[in-house]
């Protein structure tokens, strides 16, 4: 039987583009993953993997106009959003290459012997090493960051490990590129090009979570499509590390007194950022409480102007405008919802953005009304209209866990009761937000970006310097004899490294 083929398809048209590839089999996975798994020790060299992944960056950037025009014919995003997206892409490779070279992330604890202590201590000397081969599940609406030379890339590549991405549909032809780039880059540098390799194929993705070799994966989708691969992963006779983003409502809770004092700005600000990208960012805030009232009257009056203005948009693939459409049409049937601007099919290949109401009195108990609590990908939000705090308390205590969770709040609120709401927003939530809007995800070292299930299936973030930590475990050595040690754990520390002697920061 011939493998099926891989089709570059064109989201605006629906048509196909070009055959890109074909999708793998199982024994061609199982060669990517033992070509992969060959290759670990060409990456143990700290110096080699930072000058690798600054490489890396530049091959991407230096192909910006190739880059850009593949990812855009697959993805409708845009040249403008895509400039922007292959710099932040390109700005983590970078980045992760400074964490290698700082090498902070090794975590390096030595405790001397000390036989006064009771009981006594042996020498011991800890510190983190990669996981193995890493396999990662592309996104489909960030073919560049959250894809082949994406974060989970970058980052299991500067722990590292050897990296086997399965290609998302919806772009095959930028994936390819991408990965010829960082396959250049570690052939630049004396590294196998297998330390990096793209598999096409659903079924590639199901047999690479389950190969013996695999020692970690990464995903960004849906929570259905996560939630099989999770459980595949822990089904193993060897379980492995899973590490998935699978879906998020990103709730916003504006008080009454925010709504009264700038309404309007608040109003726009939603529109804006639910619709950005065609309300496809797992940030989009897709659940929305605003107070009943004058005050919150005002404030959907903008948020109406905003969102009707709003052209209408491609989203990344038929199959997901379809779903958008037919999710929206549901939640818009249900008793007491109601749509100032409706949202839904812009065209025979478009979509329109828009939002829906409802009373927040209907979504504190279990009902139909709880597929307004479920993620809708794409251009739309629910505003809940509250009474009281009570309210909204009934129904964040129902909410699913999320990525990010905003408050908006008045001027003389920070010093106020602000503090209970953002207490409560923070259980529910990896990132919590004040006065800001969730959609941006800056990659910088203080960044979270991750959240209770569904948002994700670990306590680990993927963006921001931290990533690296999902792809290391811990060893310890006692009572190694300092010829043996690995040099990071030498006593005379001879690269330098920070690391903590006896309690205390070297």
């Amino acid at each position: 039987m011939a493998a099926a083929p891989v089709w570059s398809v064109d989201p605006r048209t629906g048509n196909p583009r070009e055959q890109v590839a074909v999708e793998a089999t199982a024994e061609e996975v199982d060669r990517a993953v033992r070509a992969a798994h060959a290759a670990r020790g060409a990456l143990a060299d700290r110096t080699v993997r930072a000058a690798f992944l600054r490489t890396a960056a530049d091959l991407l950037a230096g192909a910006e106009e190739h880059v850009i025009e593949a990812a855009d014919a697959e993805s409708a995003l845009g040249p403008a959003r895509l400039t922007g997206e292959l710099a932040r892409t390109a700005a983590q490779l970078r980045a992760f290459a400074e964490v290698v070279d700082e090498g902070a992330y090794l975590d390096i604890h030595i405790d001397h012997e000390d036989g006064s202590r009771t009981p006594p201590w042996p020498d011991l000397r800890r510190y983190k090493i990669p996981l193995g081969v890493v396999a990662v599940y592309a996104a489909s609406n960030f073919p560049l960051a959250f894809s082949v030379p994406g974060g989970d890339t970058a980052s299991a590549l500067a722990a590292g490990c050897p990296v086997v991405v399965k290609a998302h549909p919806d772009h095959p032809a930028t994936s390819e590129l991408c990965a010829s780039l960082l396959r250049r880059a570690a052939a630049q540098h004396g590294l196998p090009e297998d330390v990096l390799t793209v598999v096409h194929g659903f079924e590639a993705g199901v047999e690479l979570v389950k190969h013996p070799l695999v020692s970690a994966a990464g995903f960004t989708g849906s929570v259905r499509g996560g939630r099989a691969l999770f459980d595949a992963a822990a089904a193993r006779p060897t379980p492995i590390p899973f590490h998935g983003e699978l879906g998020s409502l990103n709730p916003v809770v504006i008080t009454e007194a925010a709504a009264a004092e700038r309404g309007e700005q608040i109003g726009a600000g939603l529109g804006g950022s639910m619709t950005m990208g065609v309300g496809q960012f797992c940030t989009k805030p897709g659940f929305v409480f605003a107070p009943s009232g004058p005050a919150g009257d005002q404030l959907l009056k903008s948020l109406t102007e905003t969102v009707s203005g709003t052209g209408s948009g491609v989203m990344l693939d038929h199959r997901m405008r379809d779903a958008f459409v037919q999710g929206v049409a549901e939640r818009a049937a249900l008793p007491d919802v109601d749509a100032p601007v409706t949202p839904g099919a812009g065209g025979e290949h478009t979509v329109s953005a828009g939002f829906l109401t409802v009373p927040a009195g209907r979504l504190a108990q279990e009902g139909p009304h709880d597929a307004l609590l479920e993620e809708c990908f794409g251009p739309v939000t629910v505003v809940a209209r509250y009474d009281s705090a009570d309210e909204i308390t009934a129904v964040l205590s129902r909410l699913p866990g999320n990525l990010t969770a905003t408050l908006q709040i008045a001027t003389d609120e920070a010093a106020g009761g602000a503090a209970g709401l953002l207490a409560e927003l923070t259980p529910v939530a990896g990132r919590v937000l004040v006065n800001g809007w969730p959609t941006g995800v800056a990659v910088a070292p203080a960044q979270h970006h991750g959240g209770p299930y569904p948002a994700t299936t670990s306590t680990s973030t993927s963006v921001g310097a931290t990533a690296i930590e999902r792809w290391l475990r811990p060893v310890s050595y006692q009572s190694t004899p300092e010829a043996l040690l690995p040099p990071e754990l030498r006593e005379d520390n001879p690269q330098h490294l920070p690391r903590r002697v006896d309690g205390r920061r070297a």
